[in-house]
C-alpha cells in the first residue's frame, strides 16, 4: 500500500498538514518552530533575547497549533537557546515522542582551535553537549550547520553515521551547502554504506529564489526534504517595509539575508494585493507561497511575540490558487544564471518526450 506523502489533522482552529521528511518514514508539520530568538547573547541579541517564560509561551503556542517540529542550534546564544528550549518542553510536560527535535553543529562553541567545524573531534563533543543542554537522550535530526573546508567530507560523514548508530540522533541533515557538495556527500554515503542526509535547511523566500536554479532540482532528484529558514527574508516580507521608508525592525540593525530590495518591493506589492483580496496578513501570503512549493517540507517560523507567531501559523489555513501563485512567481522571478538558461534552452525540444525537433543553436 502506498504511504501518502501528506497527512492533515485538525489542531484547534488550525488545520496542520504533516509532510513526509525526505525519503524517511518520519512525518513533520509543514510549519516548524525555530528558537533562534531564545536567550540573546552576543550577536544573537540582534535576533531576539527572550527569557524562559516568554520562550515557553511561544513553544506552547506552536505545539497547541499542531506544530510537532522544533529546530534549534548549539551556536544560538552560545547554547542558551538549547537550554531554554529543553526547559520549555519539560515545563510543558510534553512527552518526548510527541515532538520532533532538531539541532545543529559546526559554528564556534569556544575559543579553542578545535571548538568549531565538522571534524569528528568537534561533532562527537557537540552532540553530547547539545543533549545535555536540551535535557534529552537523543535528537531526531542532527544537522551540519555549514560548510567546513578544513575537514575531509568522509570524516564528517563517518562521525555522523556513528552518532546515529549510537542512538544519539535518529536522522542527519545539512544546512547551507551547495548542490554539488550535497550530491558528493550522498555518493560517499552510498558507496561506504553510511547514513545519508535526509534533509537540507536552506534560505528560501519570495525575495530570495536562488536555490530554484540548482538546489531544488537536486533535492527533488535525490529525495531530500527541504526546511526553509528566514521565509520572510529577515522580516522584509512582513509588509512593514515600503519604498517610502523602512520601519523599525530587525533589518535596521541586522540587514540579513542579503536581497535585491527593489525586486522584493515588487513582491510585497503583489502580496499586499492578494492579502487584501483574501482578508489575510501579508506574512501569511509569503508563507503560504512557500508551503505550496512541492520541494518544501517545512517552513521554519521564528517569533518574539505570541501574536506574531499566531499570525504566521495562520498561513497553514491559507490556500493560494494557481492564479495567485502565478502572480507571486511573476512578481519577483529568480535571476537566470548559467548553466540554467542553457539547460532550459537546449532541453526545450525534448520536454514531454517529443522527438524529431531541431535542437536550439
Amino acid at each position: 500500500m502506498e504511504i501518502p506523502a501528506r497527512f492533515q489533522l485538525g489542531a484547534g482552529d488550525q488545520t496542520m498538514k504533516y509532510n513526509q521528511f525526505g525519503r524517511t518514514g518520519l512525518f513533520v508539520s509543514e510549519l516548524c518552530f525555530g528558537t533562534m530568538t531564545f536567550g540573546g547573547e552576543g550577536i544573537w541579541t540582534k535576533i531576539g533575547a527572550l527569557d524562559q517564560p516568554d520562550s515557553t509561551q511561544l513553544v506552547k503556542t506552536a505545539l497547541d497549533a499542531g506544530i510537532n517540529f522544533i529546530d534549534t542550534a548549539n551556536v544560538y546564544s552560545a547554547g542558551l537557546s538549547e537550554k531554554i528550549t529543553g526547559q520549555a518542553l519539560r515545563d510543558l510536560g510534553i512527552p518526548r515522542h510527541d515532538y520532533v527535535l532538531a539541532t545543529k553543529a559546526m559554528g564556534p562553541m569556544g575559543e579553542g582551535v578545535n571548538d568549531r567545524g565538522t571534524s569528528r573531534y568537534h561533532l562527537m563533543n557537540q552532540i553530547d553537549a547539545s543533549l545535555e543542554r536540551l535535557g534529552v537522550d537523543h535528537v531526531d535530526l542532527y544537522q551540519i550547520h555549514g560548510w567546513d573546508p578544513a575537514t575531509p567530507m568522509d570524516e564528517t560523514l563517518r562521525a555522523l553515521d556513528d552518532i546515529v548508530r549510537s542512538g544519539k540522533a535518529r536522522y542527519i541533515g545539512v544546512s547551507n551547502w551547495a548542490a554539488w557538495q550535497i550530491t558528493k556527500a550522498l555518493g560517499i554515503s552510498e558507496r561506504k554504506g553510511l547514513e545519508r542526509f535526509a534533509s537540507l535547511q536552506a534560505y528560501y523566500s519570495l525575495a530570495g529564489r536562488d536555490l530554484e536554479q540548482e538546489i531544488v532540482p537536486m533535492l527533488e532528484s535525490e529525495g531530500l526534504g527541504l526546511m526553509v529558514w528566514s521565509p520572510l527574508a529577515g522580516g522584509f516580507l512582513s509588509g512593514k517595509y515600503t519604498r517610502d521608508g523602512e520601519a523599525e525592525g530587525r533589518r535596521v540593525e541586522f540587514d540579513f539575508p542579503p536581497i535585491n530590495k527593489e525586486s522584493a518591493y515588487d513582491a510585497v506589492d503583489v502580496m499586499r494585493e492578494i492579502a487584501a483580496e483574501k482578508g489575510v496578513s501579508i506574512p501569511q501570503v509569503a508563507l503560504a507561497w512557500l508551503m505550496a512549493k512541492p520541494a518544501v517540507t517545512s517552513v521554519i517560523l521564528g517569533a518574539k511575540k505570541p501574536e506574531q507567531l499566531t499570525d504566521n501559523i495562520g498561513a497553514a489555513d491559507l490556500e493560494l490558487n494557481d492564479e495567485d501563485m502565478k502572480r507571486l512567481d511573476a512578481a519577483a522571478p529568480p535571476a537566470s544564471t548559467y548553466p540554467g538558461w542553457m539547460l532550459e534552452r537546449q532541453g526545450a525540444y525534448r520536454k514531454g518526450g517529443v522527438a524529431g525537433d531541431e535542437p536550439p543553436k
